[in-house]
């Protein structure tokens, strides 16, 4: 007996229920095979065998059905990874299921149909031996007939032969077309007969239905036209995509193809320099997957140290492993916190890239909570890549909770990977329940060497000798001092071969990027107009830039107001050993380098609380305050 229901509701052993799921209208469906109580008795719980919804597929397989869902058709779930265990409570009532071959033309809105089983992978004639129901027929429903196209008319029809308009084919005196054609063109008159010919023909094709020829009047000529019929679609047909005019450029040179393979969108083979982290991620996602658990990971690191790029590599590996059956199927969704204009967005996003459902961002989250708080057939793990996690921070940073806390859910089967420049994000921005639902398990990207960079530069180039080992050392060394940034060295490394190209007097026969070609890079690189402002600016100024970088490291943020900056910029002052200026002097210093466009600025009128941001990198203000 489940109680709460409106009226007392009995469930048997044998019956198909409907259990609570993410929508109301669309609720779970499964047939109840055991019914127990928990150890203290209080609590009943039911052992089903779940029924899946189209809706429960993923969007990617349900094109292997081959044809539209009845309205309310269901499939037998045969899935490995399933909850089969429900609490009583999450019961609404018994549901009517029907194993019938046929689908009804107008069936009852209560009862649902089951003709096929699903697997999570493909869809087959559901089994009798499965079915153990009262319902069930004994023989097994035929498998749905493919639908043929029609056959193609006769090209010439038959007499008397009947039509789809009700009308016959009938032999008429056909004018001579070779004649009207050359009349229609101007090549010469038409006689009377002919004209009158081809006004017959009209009149007794448009009185006896026949549609092969339409004869119209210009200017006294008679033209023949083809009706256009119907356009069928060929069997089997493939669409293509026409082939080039023109073949791919090929490099002309080996810089050209040097500065191809150094692009930062250029996908090397392989990732060097980061086969631990490779590992130690791999083994957390893929233990997680195979144990059917949820959990999170936090990873840190400065720009450029291959992430992204590391977790994505990832993702491809273990993709290819459950597509060979190594391990369990699982849905795997990216979003990027810098590519949202708020940060609820990303309830959005994630409710769609699963489900292909829209929503507004609240309703969105609920189902979202209601889809890992509640058991369902559909548990295949998620795996969920969160990029640019600091941009996602909000005052009461209720979206980094829901992100971190629906992992921890029994039903969930959630794994979260978040990526963040900030090593001590969580202790810093993160409010004590949000940091305790991330965890311990977090992984840091250290920067590049310059043995590091030096590597990754020569494994893209893949044997193209292109620069000389010095200049490589060089470039290496130098972007090592300041960052560790290997898209920055990359960028260097391209703008090297340029210049040797230009400065070659025969472009067929450049040579070698060498020292000089490299120092030019780095001094173009190095030396814009930001910098040469940054040089050129009071000590006052720099010592506000510094203060500037080192209170958004202690916040973890790109943003902050000038009462913060201005606390760091005291401090500054009292270790550089200079007298602390004024609160009215550091906004004259703060307005001059927002009229510099150094510092991105609010309006003034807000005073104190003004929001201040870099309007250059990060690196450059080092670089250019590291040079004096």
């Amino acid at each position: 007996i489940v109680e709460g229901l409106p009226r007392t509701t009995v469930i048997k052993t044998g019956q198909h229920i409907l259990i609570e799921g993410e929508d109301e209208d669309s609720p779970y469906v499964a047939k109840v095979i055991r019914l127990f109580g928990d150890e203290s008795g209080k609590q009943k719980k039911a052992v089903v065998q779940w029924f899946v919804r189209v809706s429960e597929v993923p969007l990617s397989k349900r094109k292997l059905l081959g044809r539209e869902p009845h309205a309310q058709e269901i499939f037998y779930y045969q899935g490995r990874s399933c909850d089969d265990e429900v609490d009583a409570g999450s019961i609404l009532k018994p549901v009517q299921v029907t194993f019938e071959a046929p689908f009804p033309d107008s069936g009852d809105g209560d009862t649902l149909y089951v003709k096929l089983s699903w697997d999570s992978k493909t869809f087959r004639v559901l089994d009798s031996a499965l079915v153990h129901s009262e319902l069930a027929p004994a023989l097994s429903p035929p498998p749905c007939p493919k639908p043929s196209l029609p056959p193609s008319p006769p090209c010439s029809p038959p007499a008397a032969a009947p039509t789809s308009r009700g009308a016959t084919w009938r032999a008429l005196p056909t004018p001579d077309l070779d004649v009207m054609r050359r009349a229609a063109q101007g090549e010469v008159r038409p006689s009377r007969a002919t004209v009158s010919a081809g006004k017959a023909f009209a009149a007794e094709a448009e009185s006896s239905s026949v549609y092969f020829l339409v004869v119209s009047h210009f200017n006294g000529f008679i033209s023949p036209q083809v009706t256009p019929g119907t356009p069928r679609t060929p069997h089997r047909a493939v669409p293509n995509i026409p082939s080039r005019s023109l073949p791919a450029r090929q490099p002309a040179n080996v810089l050209e193809e040097a500065r191809t393979r150094l692009h930062v969108s250029s996908v090397p083979e392989s990732l060097p320099c980061r086969e631990q982290e490779f590992q130690d991620i791999y083994s957390f996602v893929e233990s997680k997957i195979a144990d059917g658990t949820g959990g999170c990971m936090y990873i840190s690191g400065v720009p450029g140290t291959g992430k992204t790029a590391t977790v994505q590599e990832v993702m491809r590996c273990l993709q290819h492993a459950a597509d060979v059956d190594e391990i369990p199927p699982f849905h795997f969704i990216e979003v990027n916190g810098m590519k949202m204009t708020d940060p609820h967005q990303a309830y959005v996003q994630i409710l769609q890239k699963l489900t292909g459902q829209k929503a507004t961002a609240d309703h969105a989250a609920a189902l979202l909570e209601k889809r890992f708080g509640n058991p369902a057939p559909r548990k295949e793990t998620t795996v969920l890549l969160v990029d640019e996690l600091d941009l996602l921070w909000t005052r009461k940073q209720n979206v980094m909770y829901n992100l971190f806390d629906w992992p921890t859910r029994r039903h969930a089967r959630l794994v979260v990977l978040t990526i963040a420049n900030t090593m001590d994000l969580p202790e810093r921005i993160m409010i004590n329940r949000v940091a305790s639902r991330l965890g311990l398990t977090r992984m840091s990207f250290q920067p590049y060497s310059f043995k590091q960079l030096q590597q990754i530069i020569m494994s893209r180039l893949n044997k193209v000798k292109a620069f000389e080992k010095d200049a490589l050392q060089l470039v290496s060394r130098k972007v090592a001092a300041l960052s560790g940034d290997a898209r920055r060295c990359l960028d260097i490394c391209r703008r090297a071969t340029e210049i040797c190209e230009h400065s070659a007097a025969d472009p067929s026969t450049t040579g070698l990027v060498g020292m000089s070609h490299v120092m030019e890079a780095l001094n173009e690189m190095f030396s814009s107009a930001y910098i040469t402002a940054i040089k050129c600016a009071s000590l006052q100024e720099q010592l506000f830039l510094r203060a500037v970088i080192a209170e958004f490291r202690r916040l973890g943020l790109e943003e902050a107001t000038f009462q913060q900056v201005f606390v760091q910029h005291q401090a500054l002052c009292r270790v550089e050993g200079l007298q602390p200026i004024s609160v009215s002097e550091g906004l004259a210093v703060c307005q001059r380098l927002g009229a510099c466009r150094l510092l991105l600025l609010e309006p003034s009128r807000l005073g104190v609380l003004q929001r201040v941001r870099l309007n250059v990198s990060q690196d450059d203000v080092l670089y250019a305050l590291k040079a004096d």
